[in-house]
């Protein structure tokens, strides 16, 4: 359940340390998707989750750290979805089609992650960058290694593939979010640009090995 300022906790409840840290983070994700970085407040933040702004600053010394924590977690979530899909079948047609669907449930999610790592207002930052760019590296790795014991191609050409693949993937999905077309469904469409890439990669053929 989100944490709103009618159901956030009454300031000075008591919470065991991990759980008062994934409280203040789902906060603080409210708060930066609602303003992005450089409008959000910690002031925010801590009444957003019902406590003051000390008990914040125990566990984040700031708002980079906060919001570096809170990227770390959307990273390694769309990360962790993509490697789930590649290994959720050994059919390359459904691998492709698996992948599309991570990206764009991982967009349509009503918690809005995806905005702190594609639209970040902080990709100057150098630590917001680098973790950006690890989530596109990431998950491009991860289809190259499919795409390279398949086909048969060395790791520069496997990347310059998975990447294209990823960059699909993502762009296509917040195209789609945007545009809230109701005719258009999730499913629909991420199984369109899902046929779209496979018609383009399945002309590198599976190797016999």
């Amino acid at each position: 359940m989100s944490t709103t300022p009618e159901t956030a906790p009454k300031r000075g409840s008591r919470l065991p340390r991990l759980a008062r840290r994934a409280q203040l983070l789902e906060a603080a994700q409210e708060v930066f998707v609602a303003n992005g970085y450089h409008a959000a407040a910690m002031d925010d933040i801590a009444d957003r989750a019902g406590v003051s702004k000390p008990v914040l600053y125990q566990h984040f010394p700031g708002k980079l750290e906060l919001y570096l924590a809170l990227l770390d977690t959307s990273c390694d979530a769309i990360v962790a979805s993509v490697q789930d899909a590649l290994k959720s079948t050994e059919d390359n047609k459904l691998r492709v089609a698996a992948t599309m669907h991570a990206f764009y449930d991982y967009v349509a999610n009503a918690q809005g992650a995806f905005r702190l790592v594609f639209e970040s207002d902080l990709t100057n930052e150098p630590a917001v960058r680098e973790r950006v760019d690890r989530v596109t590296h990431a998950c491009a790795e991860a289809v190259s290694e499919v795409i390279s014991a398949d086909a048969g191609l060395n790791r520069e050409q496997s990347m310059v593939l998975a990447v294209s693949l990823v960059g699909m993937a993502q762009v296509s999905a917040r195209y789609w979010l945007g545009a809230g077309n109701p005719t258009l469904p999730q499913e629909h469409a991420a199984d369109l640009v899902a046929s779209l890439a496979w018609r383009g990669i399945r002309g590198f053929p599976r190797t016999d090995g």
